[in-house]
Parts: C-alpha cells; structure tokens; sequence
C-alpha cells in the first residue's frame, strides 16, 4: 500500500507532467501539419516517462527531453521546440537531485554533440544552428546550475541545524559535566578534611585508652567511641564512593589552604611521630600546586594512621629549579597499637579512592604520582610542576572547541560547495554571453559576404558567361534562402544561384536568383523575401 509521502510524489509528478504537456498541446495546435500520433502523443508518452524516471536516474529523464527537442529540428516549420521548456524543467530537477558534476557534464557534452550532429546530417540553415549552439546548451547548463546552487542552500541549511542540535547536546553535556564536578568537589573536600579530622579523633581515643588514670568503664566508653569513629570513616567512604560514581575525576580548585607545617603539627599532637624536611629555596607555589602538595601529605598521613598505626613518618618536600617533589613514607606498623581499631571488612582496598583521587589531581597539573611499598613501610612520592599545564589543568571544565570538529569541517565543506556554485551561477552567464556572441558574429558574417549590390546586379546581363559574371558576385551565395523562395518555379534544365540584395541583418530582404544553363546566363529575377 503506498504511504502518504508515495502519494505526494506522485501527485507532483503528475502536476509537473500535465504542465509541460499543456506546452505541447498547444504547439501543436498552432503546428501547419499536426500529425497526432507522432507530433503529439509520442512526445507526451516520452515525457511521461521522462518524468517517472527522473527521481530515480535524472540523467536519463534529461536525456530523453533532448531527444524531444532534437527532432524538433527536422521540422522546417517552427523555430524553437515546444520542449525546450521540459528539457531546463528536468536540467533543474539533476542539478537539484545529483550529487555529481562529472556524470552531468559528460551527459550535456552528449546531448549537444548528438543535436550538433543532426544539424549537420540534415543540413539545417543557419538558424537552426545559432538554435542548437545556444538556446539548448542555455536550456542545459543555466537550470543545472540554479538546481546546484538551491542543493548547496538545502544543504547548508540542513547542516546548519544538524550544528544547532550539537550545541544544544553540547549544552546539556557542559551541565552534567557541572553537576558531576560539584559532586567531585563535595566528595574531595569530605575526603581530604572530614576524613582527616576523623582519622585524628580515632587516633586520639586509641591513645586515651593507655592512659593508667582512666577506669575500666571510660576505657570501654573510649573503645565505643573509637569504634563509632571508624564506623564513621566507612560510612564516609561509601558517601564519597557515591558521590563520585560517574564524575569524571576532575577536581576543581577550591579556597587555600593551611601550611603543611600547621598539618604536621596537628598530626603530632594526635600522638603520631611525624618529620618534616624541606629543602630548596624558598619561593611561592602557583595555588593549584601548592594545594596538590598539601593534598600529597593530608592523604599519606591520613592512610599512615589507618594502615600503619604507630610507624613513624618522614615528609619531604624538596624545590628544585622547575619542579617540587614531595615525599611520604611511614615505617613499619607497630604491633600491637590500639590506634588503629579494628581492622576494616573485606572489600575494596582502605585509601584507594584516596589514592586514586590523588593522582587525578597530581596528573591534572601535569606531575606524576608513585605510590608503593617500601622496607616494610609505604612510601608516596609526587613531583609536581612549578609552572600548571593549561591544557591539562582546567577550572571551568567546559569543552573548548575544536578548530578541527567534525560539525565545523562538514560546515566548511557545504559553505565552500555553496560559494563555488554561486560563482558558477554567474560565471555561466557570462560564457553562455560569449557563446552567444560568437554565434552571432558568425551568422552575420554568413549574411553579409552573400550580398549581390543592386548597381553590380544591373551589370549582370542575360547571356553573359559565367566568367564575365563572377567579377560581379560576393565571396558565396546566400545558404539560408526561405523554402517559400526556393519553391517559386526556375527555367527547366538551369542550375540557379541566390544572393541577398542587401546586408540589413534585422530584417527579410529581396533575393537576388540568377540561373544558368551550364556555363551561360539565362535568367535573373528578383524575389521577394
């Protein structure tokens, strides 16, 4: 069953068909000698199928509508073909449908060589040529090009759209993306400073349970609120494992943040023994940096004081000309040491999401970060750039625009595509101007070098030879004499010559007709054109 759009198309191809035979019918009603089977309902039945076929193979449809117009130059009567107009109808209709120029240039090439060919076969004046060397490479080549320019407009168009729609994904996208890096942010910050302050509070009352002055009821207090503490962390970590499911890892800079000596302090006054060392010049850090060093020790002291309770801990921070390397390794546990608690549960590893999201960060200021373990203990070492990376270190998070996107290359290519054709809308003019032209001037020669003047005509005398006469002819005899003329009857057994009386191009001038019986003059006349 055919659907609506199957309808439609069917519809406009019959309207198209029934316009262009409307032209046809009503040439054919002005015709001298209409023949109905040829000159009417084999053209309509070729156009019919000309249309049909166009949707599909263009080029045939427009092969076919020359064909039309071709044996139009077998009949002496009119001057132009009825369809001349289906053939640029069709020409149209291929610029607007193929994609191709190569396939549509070779096809015109033929259809003009095929209309010159039958010029010359049937030996047609000299209108019928200016017919076959303008109007149909016209009919052929200017509709072509406006179906071009109008697919290169839909095109741009429609790319055009296809580009609004992008921005409007990227849009949405750019907002996921927000909401996604405020959720990292949230999960950082509970991660690098509740965490911490938790881990400390676990610390302490671990510590508090050896003190000798506490009873047995406020060791067991201090062991309820250890445990609470490291129920806390858990549920913590499962907070921020939630947080960040989905984010892409990227972590934006927030406020500044305490000394790193001010961190050290306060971790020993947990009861954890902790050195630092800085070595270098000293010199103000970019605050991305300086917060990713600060991140780098939070982070290993935090992880020194879950994982390897009472372990010493030696920071290092060392400047050098470009780059500061900030290094954290803890001792062996302690055994023993209640400061820990109880071990964690099975599941993922305690401090990878720490660890991981610390190596996000070092990687996104363009540092390296290694973590592993060392002589019983474990050992972090990052090195961080003093100057940020600007590709890699973004603190808005919004894609930036490729030079090279796709959406902008397909962009490129129509508008290019659009303007070449639109150069081509008036660069064809101007050839067919000079196509034009040139066939003029030949036609015109052709009618001025065939002009017998009057005075010479008066010369001629009956009977002269035809060497005494030719002194008075033009350069050639005149090819395009009317069939009116040529029908008037000629003395029997003489060959007879036509010459123009005048060069007037614009107008029918009287003929001059000499005759000759072999090589005598026996008869000049004048004819009316």
């Amino acid at each position: 069953m055919p659907t609506a759009a199957g309808r439609g198309q069917a519809v406009r191809d019959a309207a198209l068909w029934a316009a262009m035979a409307g032209a046809a019918v009503l040439a054919h009603r002005e015709a001298a000698h209409p023949s109905p089977a040829f000159g009417l309902v084999l053209p309509l039945l070729v156009l019919a199928a000309a249309v049909t076929t166009g949707r599909t193979r263009p080029g045939a449809a427009v092969f076919l509508a020359n064909a039309l117009v071709a044996a139009g130059l077998a009949d002496p009567t009119p001057t132009a073909s009825p369809y001349l107009v289906a053939l640029a109808v069709l020409t149209y209709l291929l610029g607007l449908r193929a994609d191709r120029t190569g396939p549509a240039l070779v096809l015109f090439g033929a259809c003009t060589a095929i209309d010159l060919a039958l010029c010359a076969v049937l030996g047609v004046g000299a209108v019928y040529w200016f017919y076959a060397m303008s109007y149909i490479p016209a009919a052929l080549l200017l509709p072509w090009l406006a179906g071009r320019y109008r697919q290169a407009r839909l095109a741009l168009v429609h790319e055009g759209w296809q580009r609004a729609r992008s921005l409007e994904q990227r849009q949405r996208s750019v907002a996921e993306q927000a909401r996604l890096r405020e959720r990292t942010r949230i999960a950082s910050d509970m991660h690098d400073s509740l965490g911490h302050e938790l881990s400390l509070i676990a610390l302490r009352a671990g510590a508090l349970e050896l003190s000798p002055t506490l009873t047995g009821q406020d060791r067991a207090d201090l062991a309820v609120l250890r445990a609470a503490v490291s129920d806390a962390v858990g549920h913590l970590r499962d907070t921020i494992g939630v947080l960040r499911d989905g984010s892409d890892g990227e972590e934006p800079t927030g406020s500044s943040v305490e000394p790193v000596e001010e961190l050290v302090a306060r971790t020993r006054e947990s009861g954890v023994t902790v050195h630092l060392r800085r070595e270098g010049p000293a010199r103000a850090l970019p605050p991305l940096v300086d917060r990713s060093a600060y991140r780098v020790v939070q982070e290993s002291l935090t992880n020194a004081i879950k994982h390897a309770p009472g372990s010493t801990v030696h920071v290092s921070i060392a400047r050098q000309a470009d780059r500061t390397e900030v290094r954290v390794a803890n001792s062996a546990p302690r055994t023993g040491s209640p400061a820990a608690g109880p071990r964690p549960a099975a599941g993922p590893a305690p401090g990878h999401r720490g660890l991981t999201g610390l190596r996000e960060r070092v990687l996104l200021i363009g540092g390296t970060l290694h973590a592993a373990p060392r002589e019983g203990g474990f050992e972090v070492l990052a090195t961080l750039p003093d100057q940020v990376n600007p590709d890699r270190a973004r603190s808005t998070g919004e894609p930036r625009e490729r030079t090279g996107s796709d959406s902008a290359q397909r962009l490129a290519v129509v508008r290019r595509g659009a303007r070449r054709r639109f150069v081509a809308a008036f660069a064809a003019p101007a050839g067919f101007g000079l196509v034009t032209l040139a066939s003029c001037a030949y036609l015109a020669h052709q009618l001025t070098t065939c002009v017998l003047r009057p005075a010479d005509f008066a010369a001629v005398r009956v009977g002269q030879d035809l060497g005494e006469v030719v002194r008075f002819l033009p350069e050639q005899q005149f090819r395009y004499v009317p069939d009116a003329v040529r029908a008037l009857p000629v003395p029997p057994g003489t060959e007879c010559a036509y010459y123009r009386s005048n060069g007037n191009l614009l107008d029918q001038v009287d003929v001059y007709r000499l005759c000759y019986a072999g090589s005598r003059l026996v008869a000049k006349d004048v004819l009316p054109g």
